[in-house]
């Protein structure tokens, strides 16, 4: 008697039976075509402190922090983009102090959700391309990820611009948590 792995051996002459192909299996798992091709969900630009994180918190403490570490008066916008511009003259290399403060202090603003992950989750494996804008610096966008527990689902990340040409202007711009609920899956 052979063995059995003598008798499904390609080189031996035995056949494996092709399971993965009777019609029962097909209609199964595949709706009963194995051809079916993988359709991606739609692009969605989150905004990061709308939906994930509200970094803002962070943003003040931090400038009430280097203003008194460095003895300046820091008059910076409102809008964070702009305001880097005034922190490179107030300040020279800020962002290395910026990333260390958000490392230390972020899990004192910044907790996951389980129902926004949840979501994320759901979406990711349907197969949304998901991107995070926000007008905070990078390194604070990527540490607030991070402590919010949304790294691992988030393709790209930086300003609206960016993100929309990254994944395509046909994207959805999710700016709530009750906006990302609501989004069907196709």
């Amino acid at each position: 008697m052979a063995s059995w792995r003598k008798s499904v051996s390609p080189y031996s002459g035995g056949t494996v039976p092709d399971l993965h192909r009777s019609s029962l299996t097909a209609r199964r798992f595949c709706g009963g075509n194995l051809a079916s091709p993988f359709v991606a969900g739609p692009p969605l630009a989150l905004d990061l402190d709308g939906v994930l994180a509200d970094t803002r918190p962070l943003w003040d403490a931090w400038l009430e922090d280097a203003a008194r570490r460095a003895r300046v008066e820091l008059d910076v916008p409102e809008d964070r983009e702009a305001a880097a511009t005034v922190l490179d003259e107030a300040l020279g290399d800020w962002r290395p102090l910026l990333t260390r403060f958000a490392a230390d202090r972020a899990p004192l603003w910044i907790r996951p959700r389980a129902d926004t992950n949840a979501a994320l989750r759901r979406l990711r494996a349907a197969g949304a391309r998901i991107g995070v804008f926000s007008d905070a610096p990078r390194e604070l966008a990527e540490i607030a990820l991070a402590h919010a527990g949304a790294t691992r689902e988030v393709e790209v990340v930086g300003t609206l611009a960016e993100v929309q040409a990254a994944l395509g202007e046909e994207g959805i711009v999710v700016r709530s948590r009750e906006d990302l609920a609501g989004i069907p899956l196709r």
